[in-house]
């Protein structure tokens, strides 16, 4: 791995950070309207379910989630009105923000997109477990847990663009890996932040994977970092290979280090249909 790359790729993204020339993601237009509309106090169900539906794919989707063992309701939802009222309006509004994204992750180089698919792929297998979590061990909303999880990789965006037109670093996956690693986190906090997300979702891709980080209060970060170490639980992957028994985020969410596989087991099948709703909407 040529580390003279990675340290010119690193500075001359930090470089376009600091000189606001870095070209970040922006949310889709309907994700804005949304967000927009969920803030103000006085939206209905309505006012959401109409900008809803000028969408029929994204219509197709929310109404799909709504009727998957993910949300455990026995009665079927034919009508995105009803959808959105058996959602909630702030619950609605995060998971649109999150099946809307799903558009970012994509390129037209081919090497490019299949690395944009693959991460997409894990930050719902992430964003899954971070929900079950949230319901089962935490009183943190599960909507916000989902979204967490979502964009704690959101960092690698910008820097697979840069790499798009780089061809030193195309050629080179090592280096890139090494690259998205080092700066995908911080990258991450600064576009949470341009979107004006919460501080505490801004938090998350810069903190999650920070061992040593002791919160206060249980937190998505802490959801995060112990759903995305059990992603990596018995591989060679340096997360793989945490010792538990004394890590702060299992700790905060009540999670037994020597009992931790039955305790996942019991909601390995609410974390599967979660993913399966999500994956294939």
């Amino acid at each position: 791995m040529s580390q003279s790359l990675v340290q010119q790729v690193k500075d001359d993204i930090v470089q376009q950070i600091r000189e606001d020339r870095l070209v970040l993601p922006t949310l889709p237009e309907i994700a804005l309207k949304i967000r927009e509309v969920a803030e103000d106090e006085d939206a209905t169900i309505n006012d959401i379910s109409s900008i809803i539906g000028q969408d029929p794919a994204l219509t197709a989707r929310l109404l799909r989630i709504a009727n998957s063992p993910m949300l455990r309701s026995s009665i079927a939802i034919n009508d995105l009105t009803t959808a959105v009222s058996r959602l909630g309006i702030d619950y609605t509004s995060n998971l649109v923000i999150g099946l809307a994204m799903a558009q970012m992750f994509q390129a037209t180089n081919d090497a490019i997109d299949v690395r944009m698919r693959a991460c997409w792929s894990r930050a719902i297998e992430i964003a899954s477990s971070a929900q079950v979590l949230a319901r089962h061990f935490t009183k943190l909303p599960s909507d916000q847990a989902l979204l967490a999880g979502l964009v704690h990789q959101i960092g690698v965006l910008p820097i697979l663009a840069y790499a798009e037109n780089n061809e030193g670093l195309m050629s080179d996956s090592m280096s890139l890996d090494h690259v998205i690693e080092r700066l995908h986190p911080h990258i991450g906090a600064y576009i949470l932040k341009s979107w004006d997300f919460s501080d505490e979702l801004v938090r998350v891709p810069k903190q999650y994977q920070d061992l040593t980080r002791k919160s206060e209060q249980v937190d998505f970060t802490d959801i995060v970092q112990v759903a995305v170490i059990q992603h990596f639980a018995g591989t060679d992957h340096p997360l793989g290979q945490v010792d538990r028994d004394n890590l702060h985020s299992f700790q905060q969410l009540g999670l037994d280090a020597d009992n931790v596989e039955p305790q996942w087991q019991a909601i390995n099948e609410e974390i599967d249909a979660t993913q399966a709703a999500f994956g294939n909407a």
